[in-house]
């Protein structure tokens, strides 16, 4: 029975990057031409959702999304969510309509195909390097400036399995102070359990995400992002245990 679910999970993973390539390879023209101009950034990541739709349907993913809060198209937030699997990234392109950019660790940009991509259309940070992490702080101010929006996960990386909830990085909550833009929570409650980087695991099943009331950045200043980000953290971590209750 043992060497089954083995079997089962290895076929699973296979599938997964299956599932990953495949519209890229299909869609290799048309992806290749969105990214010549960050302008044309809103084309590509509509064929980014469709991507990431695409693959949550096809490992059998039943999604759910609960909103408390409507988001204002055309209007730029900040978005940060748990960080718990890889699918993480899918589940964020379909909760959310408005285009946004990741702010995400530098390594993702070594997986083939996929990373060609986000190394291109993300704002990618050495976590290790300082002066990295300020020039993510100007490429974000730009995006911003375009009407895009920014995505980080404030954990900082994927944290261990017994982890439910990391300590969060400053950084998204200090860029949502200095450009005045709301703080949109995002909890994931079971990405954890369907797709987690531990590589025999891992089910189809429910996914399901809740968008929280935003968090306004007005009259906020730097001596404030502590206070937020651990209201931040506190909402999701109730949250976390609601759906684990």
């Amino acid at each position: 029975m043992i060497f089954f679910k083995y079997i089962f999970w290895l076929i699973y993973r296979i599938w997964f990057y299956i599932l990953v390539a495949l519209p890229i390879v299909v869609l290799l023209p048309i992806l290749i031409i969105s990214i010549l101009k960050e302008s044309w950034y809103p084309f590509f990541f509509k064929l980014a959702r469709f991507w990431a739709r695409f693959i949550l349907i096809g490992m059998g993913f039943n999604v759910t999304i609960e909103y408390e809060e409507t988001l204002e198209p055309g209007k730029s937030y900040m978005f940060v969510a748990n960080h718990t699997s890889m699918t993480d990234i899918m589940l964020m392109l379909v909760t959310v309509k408005n285009p946004f950019v990741f702010v995400g660790k530098k390594e993702l940009a070594k997986i083939p195909l996929f990373g060609f991509f986000y190394k291109r259309t993300s704002i990618l940070v050495d976590r290790s390097s300082s002066k990295s992490r300020q020039g993510v702080f100007l490429r974000a101010q730009r995006r911003l400036q375009q009407g895009m929006s920014i995505c980080i996960f404030p954990e900082g990386g994927v944290p261990d399995e017994h982890i439910v909830l990391d300590e969060f990085k400053d950084g998204a909550f200090r860029m949502a102070i200095n450009h005045h833009i709301p703080i949109v929570p995002i909890t994931f409650g079971d990405n954890k359990k369907r797709f987690p980087y531990t590589f025999f695991s891992g089910s189809p099943g429910k996914m399901r995400a809740k968008v929280h009331r935003f968090i306004s950045t007005e009259g906020l200043t730097i001596d404030d992002t502590k206070r937020i980000n651990s209201e931040t953290r506190t909402l999701l971590l109730n949250q976390l245990e609601t759906y684990n209750s």
